[in-house]
């Protein structure tokens, strides 16, 4: 099997990635991950909704948004499963903000428990790291502001939307005035 990075949006699938799709026999992904690599695939393409990936066959091409080791599909890869990465929103939301990625720290939201993401973003920020968090539904930016903020922390807070899309849109506050996403699809950054 191979985990196949599509991006995180438009025109971002690299040749590694071209590759693989178009040499694929059956292809499974989101719906999203999909139409990323739409103009590429010449096989068949089905929906998944068992991201665990156990029932695949073998020769599968799994379509992965983003880069799959980034909260993504590769977490499920067994043994001789081929990962082949894609550009993903940590690298787009650094390239915009213009961060380093070496002063950067990256926690996942996304069905965790909010109490331990909270430990962790406290230990990243008091080593002096920047964040990169991809949120869960109940803690978001404004949840992020109102917990640093409890906690005596000021920082500028930046709110990713939509990065790779013609809709991109990128929102910089602080703790005491947080930006608001508009969309379901975003990202947050934390700096000094």
């Amino acid at each position: 099997m191979k985990i196949v990075g599509v991006g995180a949006g438009l025109n971002l699938l690299t040749q590694e990635a071209i590759s693989a799709i178009e040499s694929a026999e059956i292809i499974y992904g989101s719906k999203r991950a999909i139409e990323l690599a739409r103009k590429h695939i010449k096989c068949e393409a089905r929906e998944i909704s068992d991201y665990t990936l156990k029932s695949l066959p073998e020769n599968a091409v799994v379509l992965s948004t983003g880069d799959p080791m980034l909260s993504g599909l590769g977490k499920f890869a067994k043994e001789g499963d081929e990962i082949i990465p894609g550009i993903s929103s940590l690298q787009l939301a650094c390239a915009r903000l213009r961060l380093e990625l070496s002063n950067l720290a990256v926690i996942s939201a996304h069905s965790r428990d909010i109490g331990n993401v909270k430990k962790e973003l406290l230990m990243w920020l008091g080593a002096g790291k920047n964040v990169f968090l991809l949120p869960d539904f109940s803690f978001g930016a404004v949840e992020i502001a109102d917990f640093l903020k409890s906690h005596h922390l000021s920082r500028r807070i930046s709110v990713c939307e939509s990065l790779g899309y013609p809709d991109e849109r990128i929102d910089t506050g602080t703790t005491d005035k947080p930006p608001h996403p508009e969309s379901d699809m975003f990202c947050v950054v934390i700096t000094k």
